[in-house]
């Protein structure tokens, strides 16, 4: 009856092949938007790694400083505190490779893009002048007081909030 009025009916070998064709564009579709969900996600665990390293520097900076002339206390802070600026650079190196890959790849962008990353240069300014502060202390120089470093362990947080505000609210 179909065919009286004129409609083909496709082999049943070449409808398998169209939906086949059909669900592998369909695919694809899925796979980008999948791809930025667990890049993003990536992205934002290796952040968050960082800005853990790079809050705890500091406290360790506070301890050395405090720790006067007891060899095993600061031989055991400045190992923790080797340690752990290794960490960091190994967290901001592989964030930053989650992010240029969000930013060309998927093409985010913006003045808050531009805003976002001087601020987390800022914040790469910081962590290296963690330490330098730590190499300082290694080699038997002299630290600033604790007292501040207490206030200079302050500086991440007064960088992140912006850098949140930017990334969420995307003002520009």
């Amino acid at each position: 009856m179909v065919a009286s009025i004129g409609i083909e009916l496709a082999p049943p070998l070449t409808r398998h092949c169209e939906l086949t064709r059909i669900l592998s564009r369909s695919h694809k579709k899925i796979d980008r938007p999948m791809l930025y969900l667990w890049t993003k996600t990536l992205h934002i665990l290796f952040v968050m790694a960082w800005m853990a390293a790079l809050f705890y520097l500091p406290r360790i900076l506070v301890n050395l400083a405090e720790a006067g002339d007891q060899p095993q206390v600061r031989e055991r802070l400045l190992l923790m505190g080797r340690r752990l600026y290794g960490f960091g650079h190994v967290m901001f190196g592989v964030m930053m490779l989650f992010g240029l890959f969000l930013w060309m790849h998927f093409r985010i962008g913006g003045g808050w893009v531009h805003a976002k990353i001087t601020l987390v240069f800022l914040l790469l300014a910081y962590y290296i002048a963690t330490g330098r502060y730590l190499k300082r202390a290694a080699a038997g120089g002299k630290l600033p007081s604790a007292t501040f470093f207490r206030w200079f362990n302050e500086a991440p947080l007064a960088l992140a909030i912006p850098i949140i505000y930017l990334v969420v609210g995307k003002p520009f």
